[in-house]
């Protein structure tokens, strides 16, 4: 059921838990929808994603890493070259700077291997808590939660915390779901975020949360219309 205006942090911690029952049914095949072979690939990848959707950013770094394929190889590279490649994802020019600089401090820093672990992580260019948490938890396999503006605005929507700030949503959605889920958690979120919870006009009326959700109702509740704003994963890949 939905929660009342007085409910306990228990009652939130189980409720949170229903909630990811139902996602884990809803998304039960879920994967890291950037393309990726290795950790470097992967955060290369995810630092290109900012402002940029993951099916854009699949098709262009194929080129990328054939150019490019180790951290070496991308250290040594042109700025400019890497620019050129990477144009059609935007801010191009800052995100040259931040994949070249991010390996050349793999290279020099950490002997040409990406680091396992969040505090050497996110001294990389480029690299915050968010994409440093995407790659411990599916390239090293550590739990972490990723907070993007989906995983975010679900939360708030959720009633899980009331907090913008990424880093105090991320400890805060910490407390209510199981370590061990942590990474399975972010990329359900993102998937129904980018499916049926869109940021603008959540398709409400064939959510499969709508029983546990305090924001039900704020979207669209004609079926056929909420249906139609329902993509798939094909819109994705």
């Amino acid at each position: 059921m939905r929660p009342s205006k007085s409910e306990s942090p228990d009652d939130l911690k189980k409720r949170a838990r229903a909630i990811y029952r139902i996602l884990t049914k809803t998304y039960p095949d879920i994967r890291c929808e950037l393309d990726f072979r290795n950790p470097f690939e992967l955060a290369i990848a995810t630092v290109l994603s900012a402002q940029c959707t993951d099916k854009r950013v699949n098709q262009v770094t194929p080129i990328l890493f054939k150019r490019y394929p180790t951290p070496q190889k991308l250290a040594a590279g042109k700025i400019l070259d890497i620019e050129e490649i990477i144009h059609p994802l935007g801010f191009f020019h800052s995100k040259a700077k931040n994949i070249h600089g991010l390996a050349t401090k793999i290279v020099h820093d950490f002997g040409g291997v990406v680091p396992g672990n969040l505090e050497d992580l996110i001294t990389l260019p480029g690299v915050g808590r968010k994409t440093a948490n995407v790659v411990l938890g599916h390239a090293f396999d550590i739990p972490g939660i990723t907070v993007d503006t989906h995983f975010g605005r679900l939360s708030r929507r959720f009633g899980w915390t009331k907090f913008d700030d990424p880093v105090k949503v991320e400890f805060a959605v910490g407390e209510l779901i199981p370590q061990k889920e942590w990474t399975n958690l972010s990329q359900r979120m993102i998937w129904h975020g980018r499916r049926i919870c869109h940021s603008r006009k959540p398709a409400c009326a064939v959510c499969p949360l709508s029983s546990l959700c305090p924001s039900f109702g704020m979207g669209e509740m004609d079926k056929d219309k909420a249906m139609a704003m329902v993509k798939s994963d094909k819109d994705f890949r």
